[in-house]
């Protein structure tokens, strides 16, 4: 390795669900790269979004900071001007920066430059399943103008990242590389693999248990999802050829995680913006200096930990005004490492929910509206689920009288969590026992 500080590259899917990883069990072999540097690298177990949902996600990797904080709550909100991010930190520290892909945080299209976060190389779209197809990929460059890139939509942005790394000399670069797979192609509303993959991944399909028990639009849907994974995969594998050939890969930490799950209209009317793994928990991983022969680490881990890591592995400071925490301290064994998650939820309701080993618990705000309402002062218990006898969440156990204790032990440490965000401490309204019942079907 040399003297300078490490390369940074983040690989960045959208809506990726954890469990289509090998390493995380899947048995269709779709993610051989994924799996192989997960067992040289770092692999993140237990790996969170604390949104679900594109644009807020976005804010909080960038920033290290609550969508309530920086008022990023839902989609078509721009991060504000003076809002610090990875951009502008790193580039204070000497490194070049380049944005390529999805980014989701402007109000325009293209992007000014003064709502790029600071970025100083700029390929990307706002939003970019609207200026491109799985074959038509067009994003815009650092003066505004339309650039059409060839071939499937993962391999063109993949093949712009590969010629810009190619491009760097001396100087140190923090890479950040966005995909809208394995997303749904808005405007068609369908998921549309690679030539091929779809009938292949067909042949020899498995379904996740919740998945499997609540169905949704999985038959017609979860097979070219999975056919974007595997290319997604092929691209990851591309990327580090291509930093090994450039004798690159031992200086260049790399972090491969997604913004948010998919539950294929399961659990609400469209993929994510709820409480449940399908939603929240995603793939991740992190190589090369700091993260080398670690293997799969158990501590949990929230999007808004990402940033304040990769500062902390480069060498950087972090702010203080960052919420998350850098997980080197629990790899090294200084800390201990986390065992609950937080996370806010918009658009479809407003909710907070908390994530520990073993319960899922969900609040949500009564006569609030999720795209007009960032957050409430009042909440009412909607949601509790034990995932050692329930992984699936399909029992809702929040009007159980035999869990009274454990929602009230569940209710101060949301509390607990929403002041540590930023949030004002709210009342929240017990469900009544009398009302009891079991979920086994979709919570639509």
């Amino acid at each position: 390795m040399t003297s300078r500080r490490p390369n940074v590259v983040v690989f960045f899917t959208d809506q990726q669900r954890w469990d289509t990883i090998g390493a995380h069990g899947n048995p269709l072999d779709l993610t051989p790269n994924f799996d192989r540097l997960a067992e040289t690298g770092t692999f993140v177990a237990n790996s969170f979004t604390c949104q679900p949902v594109c644009g807020p996600a976005r804010s909080v990797f960038q920033t290290g900071k609550y969508p309530t904080v920086t008022g990023c709550y839902r989609n078509d909100i721009p991060l504000p001007k003076d809002e610090p991010t990875l951009a502008h930190h790193f580039g204070d520290a000497g490194y070049d920066t380049a944005y390529i892909g999805k980014w989701h945080l402007g109000s325009t299209e293209p992007v000014t430059q003064e709502e790029r976060g600071g970025y100083r190389y700029w390929l990307a779209s706002n939003i970019l399943e609207f200026t491109s197809g799985p074959f038509d990929t067009v994003v815009h460059d650092n003066d505004g103008r339309p650039v059409k890139l060839p071939g499937y939509r993962v391999d063109a942005l993949t093949d712009a990242a590969i010629r810009y790394i190619a491009s760097k000399g001396e100087e140190p670069f923090f890479l950040f590389l966005s995909f809208l797979e394995p997303h749904h192609q808005n405007q068609t509303d369908n998921y549309p693999a690679p030539l091929g993959y779809e009938e292949r991944i067909r042949r020899k399909l498995a379904i996740p248990g919740d998945l499997a028990a609540l169905g949704g639009t999985t038959a017609a849907h979860f097979p070219g999802y999975l056919g974007m994974v595997a290319r997604l995969d092929e691209a990851f594998g591309r990327l580090v050829e291509a930093l090994f050939s450039l004798n690159l890969l031992d200086d260049t930490i790399i972090l491969f995680t997604s913004d948010h799950g998919c539950h294929f209209k399961t659990r609400n009317n469209e993929y994510k913006r709820s409480c449940h793994e399908a939603s929240i928990r995603v793939p991740t991983l992190f190589h090369g200096p700091g993260f080398d022969d670690v293997g799969a680490f158990d501590g949990f881990v929230s999007l808004v930990d990402l940033a304040p890591t990769l500062l902390n592995a480069a060498g950087l400071s972090v702010p203080e005004a960052m919420q998350g925490r850098s997980i080197l301290p629990a790899l090294r064994g200084d800390e201990l490492p986390s065992d609950e998650i937080f996370v806010q939820i918009s658009e479809h309701h407003v909710g907070r929910a908390l994530r520990t080993r073993r319960w899922k618990y969900e609040i949500e705000a009564p006569g609030k509206d999720g795209w007009h309402d960032a957050d409430s002062d009042i909440y009412a218990e909607a949601r509790l689920y034990d995932l050692e006898e329930d992984p699936n969440e399909l029992k809702n156990l929040i009007a159980s009288p035999e869990h009274a204790s454990t929602r009230a032990w569940l209710r101060d440490r949301i509390v607990f969590y929403m002041r540590q965000a930023g949030e004002a401490k709210p009342t929240i309204l017990p469900v009544e026992h009398k009302n009891w019942h079991v979920e086994l079907v979709s919570e639509g």
